[in-house]
């Protein structure tokens, strides 16, 4: 028995001796490592207009059109999603240089409520390579009646203009905060997207507010222009290429 209790101790402390030289054995469990992955496509779909003053794709507004049915965006990756029609409203013909401005930007929003905002233009880069793009505008020609009665020297200025996103990618680093539209068709530079700026939806705000809305895109007409008791009316053209702003 005597024998048996000291190889039970000497077994013990063999045990002791080996756990405390470092030396330990592998248990039951382990690790395992797994793959995750996820694919982004070129996007073609259109991009639906947002709020000017809060910019969340996804919650779009419904835009209204002082001028006339609501032109829509344009399709593919990169796109101009919805531009602004200015209306001036009626005035009375005056002898003076006067200076008219476009109303708000009336819409609905997500939830059918009615709301004012800047007028603006949106611009979505849906092409998954943050290479840049460049948007210009044109007025083509000047306002005229449907007699052809020209207003002559009428003279549009946006103003206030700034970038608004909820996008991560860099804003659009060259902006126009102010613009003179020439008559003659020539294009003006309204912001454009340098490599590694521009992806996702950006909007061009001209006012930052319902209030500086109401005041940031005007005509001025002189005093000694001709005006007849009719309705003027020009169009503009928006143009956006792939060119990166420099």
């Amino acid at each position: 028995m005597k024998k048996q209790k000291i190889a039970a101790l000497s077994a013990i402390l063999l045990g002791s001796a080996v756990l405390s030289s470092g030396i330990s054995f592998a248990a039951d469990g382990g690790e395992l490592t797994t793959n995750g992955i996820i694919e982004f496509t070129t996007n073609t779909s259109t991009t639906d207009p947002v709020d000017p003053l809060d910019p969340d794709p996804s919650d779009p507004i419904t835009p209204e059109d002082p001028t006339g049915p609501t032109p829509g965006g344009t399709a593919g990756p990169l796109s101009i999603d919805f531009a602004s029609s200015l209306s001036f409203g009626s005035q009375k013909i005056s002898s003076k240089t006067e200076t008219y401005f476009a109303g708000a930007q009336k819409y609905k929003d997500s939830a059918g409520a009615d709301k004012e905002g800047p007028n603006f233009v949106q611009v979505t880069d849906n092409r998954g390579v943050e290479t840049g793009w460049t948007l210009k505008v044109k007025q083509n020609g000047q306002f005229k009646t449907s007699a052809d009665k020209e207003l002559t020297g009428a003279k549009i200025t946006f103003k206030n203009g700034n970038v608004v996103t909820n996008s991560q990618s860099p804003k659009p680093a060259n902006v126009s905060s102010t613009i003179v539209l020439a008559t003659d068709a020539s294009e003006s530079l309204v912001m454009s997207a340098k490599n590694g700026q521009g992806a996702g939806t950006h909007l061009m705000d001209w006012g930052n507010s319902v209030d500086t809305a109401k005041n940031s895109i005007s005509i001025e007409v002189p005093g000694s222009t001709t005006k007849y008791a009719s309705k003027y009316t020009t169009t503009f053209t928006w143009i956006l290429s792939d060119t990166p702003g420099n």
